[in-house]
This record gives structure tokens, C-alpha cells and sequence, in this order.
């Protein structure tokens, strides 16, 4: 399938032409659509590229568009006239592969938006694509966008996100006018998953009644089915936790398909290099080292542990506490006693980052990790299921032998 892009430096042109450059050279086998050209069209194209890639395309994502012009009336021009000329083009041809168009909740023209220049010019170009679709019977795809969010979004200029994040991210000033105010918000990758499935004509079909969306199956537009919503504080507060991380060490609650954790991953690609690493707190003795990596709400923290050749660690237990061991490199021994057995019977597991292994720290059983080697240090991952708190240890000192 050859796919022509319009707009592909945009902020959705990126992250779909990156994501259909994957599925053309193999490395995103999981979509079940076959991609063999991707056509980039931009303002740097020239006419005859459009025409040529008019001709040959089988499928068309019109991304481009106007929404910070120098004045109000390019609002038209630049939305419904290239609309226009891109229709144009494809009926040249004869071509009625299906074209899809990126529109805008402004075009509604309802609520906040009822005197918007930037809605008119929108609304315009979804009624041309409709109308081309009814006098050609070539499949149309009219989606009107929400606020969207996502890696390579532009900051100050049309998402609040995207503003945010890079504010937080490089310790820049921003306001908050009013944290009440909700936002309905979709994320590129969800976008991007949706009009991959327009590519196998599986999309979301719908109407629209003002904001509201009304899924049908034979609906004249197309929408998003994931979607969040959140305050302009509830953002900043997450983003305020997402910051703090590298000095609490608390990887933030970001449960698979949130809000959170598509906003995390949003923070993140605003960092820049001197933020990307951080240093951690690497307690060190004449034993060897123990440094603390992450630490979680609810399920505890992971930790590394060095040791140095012949040293034993741990000869202690906990009531409630339980950890795994996990060596990745070097040799060692493990071994734990159940303080209620009477026998005082010592359990052992001979540990080696040749094979690596997970090894339950039993509650109630005392416990401890010896480097075996005379020359080589032994690293251990440490998981515990809780975070390490001073006031209530629950670690209690008792050789295993």
C-alpha cells in the first residue's frame, strides 16, 4: 500500500510516518497492513510531487492545516483552499482511494468555539470532503481532533501539555490560570493506532452533536475511542511528581492505558541531557555498596547490592518484610534457617551470574548472601516489597549459622 501524508512534519505527521516506517521495513509486524511507499508532502514539496503522489496513492492522510496564522483570514486559505486542491488532484487522476481529514472540535462551532475563524474554516473543509465523497464514492475519514498530547509536540504554541511538560521538565516558568478547568485529551500513540486502523478500514465511526460524540456504525465521521480527561492542576501535579523522581526515587502510579503513564512518557522526551541521568545514593563500607534504585507506591522498592570477595551480608530476618535476590554477576551463596526449627536446619542455593536466578527471602527466616569468590565482587539485585522505612525496619539481627 503507497500512503501520501500531508503535513508530515507536523506533530501528528511525525509520529505517524514514523509508525508506518516501521510497519514498510518490518519492525511492527503486530498492525496486519502492508506499507510499501510513504509519501512525506509538507510545505517544502513542490506541486509536482503532489500530483505525482496524488496519482499513486492508495490511501491519503490530509494532517495539513493552519491554526496559528498571521491573520484570521489565512485561516481559509490554508485549511479549506488546500483541502481543495487536494481533492482536485485526486479526481484528476481518477483516484478515489479513501482520503482521511484531520479536523478540529472547533469546527463544531458550538459552545466556546461558536465565533471561531479557525472552526469556520474547518467545518468548511469537512463539508468539502463529504461532499466529495458523496459525488465520487471514494471512503472519506473525517476526525476532529482534541487536545492532543505526545513526544515531539511543539510547547507554546498549541498544546497546554506540551507547554507544561517542557516547562516542568527545564525548570521554566508557567501559569496556571485556572487548575478547574477540564480537558479532554488524546494521545498521539491512540491516534495513531486509530488511523492505522482506517488503513484496514476499521475505523471508528460516528456523528456529532455539537461536542458530543455519538458512535454509528454508518456515521458520516470517525473518532478516537480513548480518550482522558483532566484538570489543568490535576497535569501539573502529576508533573510536579514526575520531576521530584530522580530525589524520592518514586516511579509515580502509572497503571497500563492511563492518563498517567502517557503523560509520564510525555514528560520524559521533554528532558534534556543533563536531566536524562542522575545520580543515586550509593551507601558504601569496607563490605561494599548498597544503592537504592527505585522505589514504588505499593509494591516497594529494587535495590543493587555489591559485595566484595569472601564477604557475608545480610544475618538478619523480617516478620513481614520479604525480598527476592537476584545475582547477575559473579558467584555466591545464599542461605536461610527458619528460626522455629528446632533442628536449626540451614537451606543453601549456590547463586552465579551464569545462571542467573530469583531467590525468595523467606518471612521468618534469617538470611544472608556470601561471596564466594576470593577475586571477583558479587552483584545482586535486591526486590523488597516495601519501601525501606527507618522508623519500622523490620529487620532483626540473627546469624543464619
Amino acid at each position: 500500500m503507497k500512503i501520501l501524508v500531508t503535513g508530515a512534519k507536523g506533530f501528528v505527521g511525525k509520529n505517524l510516518c514514523a509508525q508506518l516506517k516501521n510497519i514498510r521495513d518490518g519492525k511492527a509486524r503486530n498492525y496486519g497492513v502492508t506499507v510499501s511507499e510513504i509519501f512525506e508532502y509538507d510545505l517544502d514539496s513542490t506541486p509536482a510531487e503532489l500530483d505525482a503522489w496524488c496519482a499513486a496513492a492508495d490511501f491519503v492522510f490530509n494532517l495539513a492545516g493552519v491554526n496559528r496564522p498571521q491573520n484570521q483570514e489565512e485561516f481559509m486559505a490554508g485549511n479549506f483552499g488546500f483541502a481543495s486542491t487536494l481533492l482536485d488532484t485526486l479526481k484528476k487522476h481518477g483516484n478515489r482511494c479513501p482520503v482521511m481529514l484531520s479536523s478540529s472540535q472547533q469546527a463544531s462551532l458550538a459552545g466556546r468555539f461558536g465565533n471561531s475563524e479557525y472552526g469556520r474554516s474547518k467545518k468548511a473543509g469537512e463539508d468539502l470532503f463529504l461532499k466529495y465523497g458523496d459525488d465520487t464514492g471514494a471512503r472519506v475519514l473525517v476526525y476532529r481532533f482534541l487536545n492532543l498530547f505526545g513526544k515531539w509536540c511543539r510547547p507554546n504554541y498549541n498544546s497546554a501539555v506540551a507547554t507544561f511538560c517542557n516547562a516542568v521538565a527545564n525548570d521554566l516558568p508557567y501559569t496556571v490560570n485556572d487548575p478547574s478547568v477540564e480537558l479532554e485529551l488524546l494521545y498521539i500513540d491512540d491516534l495513531v493506532d486509530e488511523m492505522i486502523a482506517a488503513l484496514k478500514g476499521k475505523e471508528h465511526r460516528c456523528e456529532f452533536d455539537g461536542l458530543g460524540v455519538f458512535p454509528m456504525a454508518d456515521g458520516r465521521y470517525c473518532y478516537v475511542p480513548t480518550t482522558h480527561h483532566a484538570t489543568l492542576g490535576e497535569i501539573v501535579n502529576l508533573l510536579d511528581s514526575f520531576a521530584a523522581q530522580p530525589k524520592t526515587l518514586m516511579i509515580p502510579d502509572i497503571p497500563a492505558g492511563s492518563f498517567a503513564k502517557k503523560l509520564y512518557s510525555t514528560y520524559l522526551s521533554y528532558l534534556p541531557k543533563d536531566k536524562v541521568a542522575f545520580p543515586l545514593t550509593m551507601k558504601v563500607d569496607e563490605r561494599g555498596s548498597f544503592t537504592e534504585l527505585v522505589h514504588t507506591h505499593g509494591a516497594g522498592q529494587v535495590s543493587i547490592n555489591i559485595s566484595k570477595p569472601g564477604v557475608t551480608k545480610g544475618q538478619h530476618w523480617h516478620n513481614t518484610k520479604f525480598e527476592q535476590f537476584i545475582v547477575v554477576k559473579g558467584h555466591g551463596l545464599i542461605q536461610q534457617r527458619n528460626l522455629n526449627d528446632p533442628d536449626g536446619k540451614v537451606l543453601e542455593w549456590e547463586v552465579s551470574g551464569d545462571h542467573i536466578q530469583a531467590v525468595h527471602m523467606l518471612p521468618g527466616y534469617t538470611h544472608n548472601i556470601i561471596n564466594l569468590s576470593d577475586t571477583e565482587e558479587l552483584v545482586t539485585v535486591m526486590y523488597c516489597n516495601e519501601v525501606f522505612n527507618p522508623d519500622k525496619p523490620d529487620t532483626y539481627f540473627e546469624p543464619v549459622k
